[in-house]
């Protein structure tokens, strides 16, 4: 199994591989060769220098290194080539299992206006807006005044939050429209946005899916994703907290409805937005992979969906059915990044001096990081997932407040902090935030002296335990080497 990615992810889908006795082979750049991926995989190559259109984006050469290695399979993971239907249709013309949904579907659910216009052929309701390419201000003008405002323009390729921009009014399009048009076309070639209504009180809400080749199809519940920071999420957490039955039931029917008429197969997740004050759902996209806050699921379920990525990739069917589906307790899924909350999330890059994950019942680390290691600025700053369980949600919270204060991390900033002060917040202990919850956030975050003096006390407490230990180890040497002397021959 080639695994086209880096990082955690690439670490997930080795021991996936490890587990079922496939033999895991991975690419680096040069900015990650001495990375965890590559330590953990059975083999390693070079792909390429540190930009990843030039490594972890360079199709020709991660095709040319599995037929190298003689692998038989391609996993993609997340974010770079995972959703490119045109890879996916090179792999499986080289010969080789895309571990990933048929590129048909793939172009399907790719292209948002055309999965929007699938959802309201199929009954399932959508945001209302104007769902063809603009590609001028004066057809956004246009479109404008049918949909309302305050709207979003969003892209009509690709994801992340590329080029959404939230507009309040004509003159807020106008200087956003080229802005907007600019980016999208610069991520993803492609420079065509559309608009929609803007709901204020919403939350994000997300169903697990998984579909095999024999047209058996489950989703694994929902997840709720309301806690991001530029659209792009923070924390996750299942089951949805406040979320009525009667709709958690009809989004897992709509999810699998979209699926189904699609042709979709693997793993992927069909994204609603909620309206908390109309109690309404609307379809939004479906993510045609892993997405990076699996492990929630998994903790609730009891399912490993890397596993059944693989398996579901050989064609084997699905060995249980909807009603085999029971989810137990409460999980939360904290991302730490290497940002800095004070700064608004900027990046943080350099040496990881000093790293130590909390440990105990309930806990899971998802990590592509060790001590010693050095983020670049070439790659997403995701460092870890912290993923805690309980029996309640009330659990989960107390766990998860234990687990990030064990956290310790010197030598970059990170989101630890910014999770603490989130679970001491009254809308995110009720369940009752949206998705401006991150904009409206009354942050206490320390002073930029303070974090400075703990980080270095951190680090000299380490160098303190480090000398101490080398001090015991001689001396135990020396005791050895005494009594080797005196013995008796």
């Amino acid at each position: 199994m080639l695994i086209a990615n880096r990082g955690e992810i690439a670490v997930r889908v080795i021991r996936a591989c490890r587990d079922l006795g496939l033999r895991a082979v991975v690419i680096y750049s040069d900015a990650d060769r001495e990375a965890l991926h590559v330590r953990l995989a059975d083999e390693a190559y070079r792909v390429g220098p540190a930009p990843a259109p030039e490594s972890y984006l360079n199709t020709h050469k991660i095709l040319e290194i599995a037929r190298e290695a003689g692998c038989e399979a391609i996993h993609p993971g997340y974010g770079f080539l995972a959703e490119n239907a045109e890879f996916a249709r090179l792999v499986e013309r080289s010969g080789l299992l895309w571990v990933g949904p048929p590129p048909e579907a793939m172009e399907l659910v790719g292209d948002k206006l055309a999965a929007r216009r699938t959802a309201q052929r199929e009954g399932v309701p959508t945001v209302p807006g104007v769902y063809k390419p603009l590609r001028t201000l004066e057809e956004a003008l246009q479109a404008a005044k049918e949909v309302g405002y305050p709207l979003l323009l969003k892209a009509a390729a690709g994801g992340g939050g590329k080029g959404m921009r939230l507009v309040s009014d004509e003159r807020e399009l106008k200087s956003s429209f080229e802005r907007a048009v600019s980016e999208v076309e610069q991520a993803f070639g492609d420079p065509s946005v559309y608009l929609e209504r803007y709901v204020p009180r919403a939350k994000h809400i997300e169903v697990q899916i998984l579909a095999d080749q024999h047209g058996n199809a489950v989703h694994l519940y929902e997840r709720e994703c309301s806690v991001q920071r530029r659209y792009q999420k923070l924390i996750e957490e299942t089951p949805a907290p406040l979320l009525p039955p009667k709709q958690r039931e009809e989004m897992g029917e709509a999810a699998l409805t979209i699926a189904k008429a699609v042709g979709y197969q693997n793993a992927g997740t069909v994204e609603f937005l909620y309206d908390v004050e109309q109690k309404r759902f609307y379809f939004l996209e479906v993510n045609a992979r892993i997405q990076v806050e699996h492990p929630i699921t998994e903790m609730t379920t009891g399912v490993d969906l890397v596993q059944w990525q693989l398996r579901i990739a050989q064609g084997q069917p699905l060995d249980f059915s909807q009603g085999d589906v029971h989810p137990e307790g409460a999980a939360i899924e904290f991302r730490v990044y290497a940002e800095d909350p004070d700064r608004n999330f900027l990046p943080s890059t350099g040496r990881i001096r000093e790293l130590l994950w909390p440990s105990g019942p309930g806990i899971r680390i998802d990590t592509g990081v060790e001590r010693g290691d050095t983020v670049s600025p070439y790659y997403d700053p995701l460092l870890a997932k912290l993923i805690v369980w309980g029996e309640s949600r009330e659990e989960a919270i107390e766990r998860a407040q234990r687990a990030l204060e064990e956290t310790i991390i010197v030598g970059v900033a990170t989101t630890v902090g910014f999770h603490l002060e989130t679970l001491e917040d009254e809308r995110f202990l009720q369940g009752s935030y949206t998705t401006d919850f991150v904009a409206t956030l009354k942050r206490q975050g320390l002073a930029p002296r303070e974090r400075a003096l703990l980080a270095a006390a951190a680090a000299l407490k380490h160098d303190q335990e480090q000398r101490a230990l080398r001090e015991a180890l001689r001396a135990q040497d020396k005791a050895q080497e005494a009594l080797w002397r005196w013995a008796p021959r």
